[in-house]
């Protein structure tokens, strides 16, 4: 073996290895933005949530309902490929299950009395 080509190796697993971590860190930051439209019905939920905690049950419902709209928009919209963890079942049944919800959600902080709350 000559050092030509002992050096030629060389270069070539480096250069191999380097394409390995360049691709690992593709393949992690992909995994962390295909989780931005969860994160963000999850940002609404978190705000109806403190809605709920400060009695104001009206404003939090409607924030929850509007997160399970958002959610049915993002999982229409965007390919399989990119929904992340909305992705539950098929795209038609998803995105029925959370219209449905999300509809039943708002009409019920909409069509009940306050009572005295916002």
């Amino acid at each position: 073996m000559s050092s030509r080509s002992a050096a030629g190796e060389g270069a070539a697993t480096s250069a191999s290895r380097a394409r390995a971590r360049r691709l690992h860190r593709v393949r992690r930051l992909r995994g962390v933005l295909v989780q931005i439209p969860f994160v963000a019905v999850m940002a609404l939920v978190v705000v109806a949530a403190i809605f709920l905690i400060f009695d104001r049950w009206r404003r939090g419902t409607f924030v929850l309902g509007s997160a399970a709209l958002l959610a049915a928009f993002l999982r229409a919209i965007l390919p399989t490929s990119r929904v992340g963890l909305l992705e539950v079942r098929g795209r038609m049944s998803d995105v029925s299950t959370m219209v449905t919800l999300g509809i039943a959600i708002l009409w019920l902080s909409t069509s009940i009395d306050p009572l005295g709350t916002d």
